[in-house]
């Protein structure tokens, strides 16, 4: 039988958090304390998904997602790229770190690993960056798979609808990490939660997990009474011991000389809301709209200064105060209506 948001025993769920933050414990942290743990499935290789799809299995007989980025390759803007790399060079060499002159488009190996997601039989899909195309959804339906498609505006959650999806994630503009917006080149649309969901749910008439900026119980609950089937936690959950969080990252959260978060294209060349440090600081109105290929030429940058918070991306929604180093069952609980 397919998944049904209606069932979760309590309407939260744990954003996906791809790069290392999402790991199997965390997934299936949150599904286990009955709500819904997805898992980032972005930048690892079919058989490294695989694994830790057994692996979040293995943790729990609760209903769990994963999360794909879906590919897009746009014309490669090679005079932006090379001045980025240069303007980027003086601190790579101040680390010790690679930073490669050339770097091909990859599409994440997207096909190989909806084949897993279907292989695997996980039951929900959920998608960032754009849509799957209706035959891959119906090939998802097929495996019993719930899809969910991620979207910032009415006009992503329209085409999201006509692909099949079953239904819709809501990113306000507050949502810490990448914003779901289909284009790379696309402005964003600046929508905050409560808005969008219910620009959206009125205009696709799916069920929609409200995304972005929640905070507390007081945030879910309002969200949940406007019509929301689910609302979606990704800063509270950085700091639980489950996650995959970096150190220096989990203390920034609490740092108070971090005090806000600007959406930048700085670390990948697409849009994500961290928090501001002398990176995002110096290399914003520098950073061209070019992924995944900015996202790889920075990698060796943030691998060398993962120590450092001024170096490495600190993703992170508008509420990240609120996050504590607690249990992921915790974070869920308290949050529940």
């Amino acid at each position: 039988m397919m998944f049904d948001l209606g069932l979760l025993g309590v309407p939260i769920a744990g954003a996906p958090m791809a790069g290392g933050t999402s790991t199997p414990e965390l997934t299936a942290a949150v599904s286990g304390a009955g709500g819904l743990g997805f898992y980032g499935g972005a930048y690892l290789t079919p058989e490294r998904l695989r694994e830790d799809i057994r692996a979040i299995a293995a943790l729990t007989d609760a209903p769990f997602g994963v999360n794909l980025f879906v590919p897009e390759e746009i014309p490669f803007d090679e005079a932006a790229f090379a001045e980025y790399r240069d303007r980027l060079a003086p601190l790579a060499e101040r680390l010790g770190a690679p930073l490669p002159e050339h770097v091909p488009f990859t599409d994440d190996h997207f096909d190989a690993k909806v084949q897993v997601l279907i292989d695997e039989r996980v039951p929900v899909a959920s998608f960032t960056f754009g849509c799957p195309d209706a035959a891959t959804v119906a090939r998802l339906h097929a495996a019993e798979v719930f899809v969910v498609g991620t979207v910032t505006c009415v006009d992503e959650a329209l085409i999201a609808r006509e692909s099949g999806v079953d239904a819709l994630c809501a990113q306000g503009v507050s949502a810490g990490g990448h914003r779901g917006t289909f284009g790379i080149l696309d402005a964003d649309p600046g929508i905050d939660t409560l808005p969008l969901l219910t620009g959206v749910a009125d205009a696709a008439g799916l069920p929609v997990i409200a995304a972005g900026g929640v905070a507390s119980r007081d945030d879910a609950i309002a969200l949940l009474e406007a019509g929301a089937a689910a609302v979606q936690v990704g800063t509270l959950l950085l700091r639980c011991p489950e996650a995959g969080t970096k150190q220096a990252h989990r203390d920034a959260l609490a740092d108070p000389r971090f005090t806000e978060t600007v959406t930048t294209r700085a670390y990948s060349g697409r849009l994500a809301r961290g928090l501001v440090n002398e990176f995002i600081a110096a290399y914003s109105d520098a950073a061209p709209p070019v992924y995944p290929q900015v996202n790889t030429l920075t990698g060796g940058i943030r691998r060398a200064g993962s120590t450092d918070p001024d170096v490495i991306n600190l993703w992170a929604g508008t509420g990240f105060r609120a996050a504590q180093a607690v249990p992921a069952a915790d974070v869920v609980a308290a949050l529940s209506p």
